[in-house]
């Protein structure tokens, strides 16, 4: 065993003893499937995935999950096993018999009705808990190939500042290290941070290239990339410096055609996601309607909630599936979506300072607005709401606004990135005819008109003024200014840009390369996310669509489907009619139906919210759904 070995056992070890109490209960009951043969495969994804936990960590809770959803599917299975009257029961067996002529003539037993339930609850059980299992190791494919996706999309970007740092005085460990410790190469940086880790416990930069090249999911780009990486930093820094050169622009040039060819990961994740929340909606529509000839599903069921009918366990059970599709959906989104296009904003520390930036930050607007949405809720609790009601009032106070403020910021992040493009061209050009790089962002702050990037220039402009050639402190001055303008900006990009222009100058690289590499870079870059936004755009529309399609579905079921059956169910007091004058109750319905689509458009705004920016969009797109499914139940009288 390896000391890289050892150690990462004793990482193991010492994760196991600070799992919590629910995580050992799931791995003392499934450990023992770890070293089965039929998951070898999902250990291979694992290698790929970088993942925080451990690979027998994961495989318990998805065996934990896979059987607790299949108890969950199966309970409200076997009681509509039960509810479903004799009739129906020979009238599908008379369909079977007819379908199959050889068994016309094959007497069929008398099975009793629980035995039977209980043997299709089981089997469905069975077959959730087998569908889940394969999810989970679908889903480390999935994270496999997205953090491929990723290192192969930041890949080049990275090169080409391993290009630019190449021109200066680090080595291949310094400049391996500043690229780890620029966040914006996603993936890229993971794997770089891998490499170093394992230098420091092996004392050889050649090993942890080595490893890291064997165990990523990249093996097109990033392996022989690291592998050569490797080879021409032993020949010397020239040789080095001539290969980073030319792979920079072999990687563009791939990375363009790939872009071509690309359609999107997140396809065949919105076609799903239609499926799954269409279908709960159906169905409770069709219990709804088999209601009134299937009298076993008004039963009435004894629960921890309370007391409710067969079809009611079905409904309810059917909404909360429907909200944890839109959780899930919204969590692999946000797990897929490139690093770069995902902002993450701090909270300041003291209570005042929470409130007056309540509404220019989504993390203090995430906590300001929080006991407003309390007080919203209890109102609509004094005026008569159900939990529901006012469950959904208090999500909508706090949702929208939070979600609007993410919004305002989002634009302002992306106005700044815009007009950040036009200020580096403008300081490479000051650059390229001699001007000292502070005397060229000087006269850009004076001359050219930044918008929302006035203020962060002049800031930047009055710090390198600061700075003096002949003190000897030029370069850390320069280097702390140049930090403080990208953490003023705070947005990816300006970390991946001028953070280029802080690591390669701190290197010593030389200006005029510095300058030329990042007109390109940010030009590529913007192009890159106005692109990706463009394509996004295109599951907001599937979010949204999904959602009014449910709504526009379950209002004309409420206005002519159950009025009908409640007109007819007036009307059977004779025994040319086989409905139950009892199992229509049109309030009850159309409570239960909006109870569904309520948690169609809490999922579905989810999903749109979070392809498009992020949580706090997807607060936003959520809370609008809400309003505008309540506006629509409202406006025709079904609430």
């Amino acid at each position: 065993m390896t000391e890289f070995d050892a150690a990462h056992d004793e990482r193991r070890v010492g994760r196991v003893r600070s799992l919590s109490v629910l995580d050992r209960a799931l791995y003392a009951l499934f450990a023992r499937h770890v070293d089965a043969a039929k998951h070898d495969r999902d250990r291979r994804r694992y290698r790929g995935t970088d993942m925080r936990m451990s690979f027998d960590l994961y495989l318990a809770r998805a065996y934990g999950l896979a059987w607790a959803t299949g108890l969950f599917v199966a309970l409200p299975t076997a009681l509509v096993a039960l509810a479903v009257p004799d009739s129906t029961v020979d009238a599908a067996l008379s369909v079977f018999r007819a379908a199959l002529p050889l068994f016309e003539h094959v007497p069929i037993p008398v099975v009793p009705r629980l035995p039977v339930a209980g043997a299709v609850a089981l089997a469905v059980g069975v077959a959730i808990r087998q569908v889940v299992l394969a999810v989970a190791g679908r889903y480390l494919g999935w994270r496999a190939t997205a953090r491929r996706e990723n290192i192969e999309r930041t890949l080049p970007g990275a090169v080409r500042y391993l290009h630019v740092l190449s021109s200066g005085s680090d080595g291949p460990r310094e400049m391996l290290r500043r690229v780890a410790e620029t966040d914006a190469y996603g993936e890229t940086a993971v794997a770089f941070r891998g490499v170093l880790n394992t230098a420091s416990l092996t004392g050889n930069v050649n090993e942890g290239l080595r490893r890291v090249a064997r165990d990523t999911p990249s093996e097109g780009m990033l392996s022989p990339f690291l592998l050569k990486f490797r080879e021409h930093a032993g020949q010397g820094d020239d040789a080095l410096r001539n290969y980073l050169r030319m792979e920079s622009r072999m990687l563009g040039h791939r990375q363009d055609r790939a872009r071509d060819r690309a359609e999107g990961f997140l396809e065949l994740l919105a076609e799903l996601f239609i499926v799954l929340l269409v279908l709960p909606s159906l169905l409770v529509i069709v219990l709804t309607v088999m209601s009134v000839i299937a009298p076993g599903l008004s039963a009435p069921v004894a629960t921890p909630l309370g007391q409710t009918t067969t079809r009611g366990v079905v409904v309810y059970a059917s909404a909360v599936f429907i909200v944890g599709v839109g959780l899930g959906a919204s969590v692999l989104v946000a797990g897929l979506r490139p690093p770069d296009q995902s902002v993450e904003y701090d909270r300041p520390v003291d209570a005042l300072s929470v409130l007056d930036s309540a509404l220019s930050n989504p993390a203090s607007a995430a906590v300001a607005f929080g006991f407003p949405a309390v007080v919203c809720a209890g109102i609509a609790a004094l005026v008569g709401a159900d939990a529901v009601g006012v469950a959904l009032a208090g999500y909508v106070a706090y949702a929208v606004p939070v979600g609007l403020v993410g919004v305002r910021r989002a634009r302002l992040d992306d106005a700044k990135d815009r007009e950040l493009k036009d200020f580096v061209h403008a300081v490479s050009g000051h650059v390229s005819l001699g001007r000292p790089f502070g005397d060229a962002v000087e006269r850009v702050g004076r001359d050219v008109d930044l918008g929302p990037l006035d203020s962060d220039v002049a800031d930047l402009a009055l710090n390198l003024r600061f700075t003096a050639p002949s003190s000897g402190t030029d370069v850390n001055l320069r280097t702390a200014a140049l930090a403080r303008f990208v953490d003023r900006v705070g947005t990816p990009m300006a970390e991946q840009t001028i953070g280029l222009v802080v690591g390669a100058l701190d290197g010593g690289s030389d200006t005029g390369t510095v300058f030329d590499t990042l007109q390109t870079e940010i030009g590529r870059l913007y192009h890159e996310k106005r692109a990706l936004r463009s394509g996004l755009l295109v599951y907001v529309a599937v979010g949204w669509t999904t959602a009014l399609l449910v709504v526009g579905i379950t209002v004309a079921v409420n206005v002519h489907v159950f009025d009908g059956f409640a007109q007819l169910s007036t009307l059977s007091t004779g025994r040319s009619f086989a409905i139950n004058a009892g199992a229509v109750d049109l309030d009850r319905d159309r409570y239960q139906l909006y109870v569904v689509t309520q948690a169609t458009m809490l999922a579905s705004g989810w999903f749109a919210g979070t392809a498009s920016r992020g949580r706090y969009e997807a607060l936003l797109h959520s809370g609008a759904l809400v309003v505008a499914c309540y506006l629509v139940y409202a406006g025709v009288g079904l609430i």
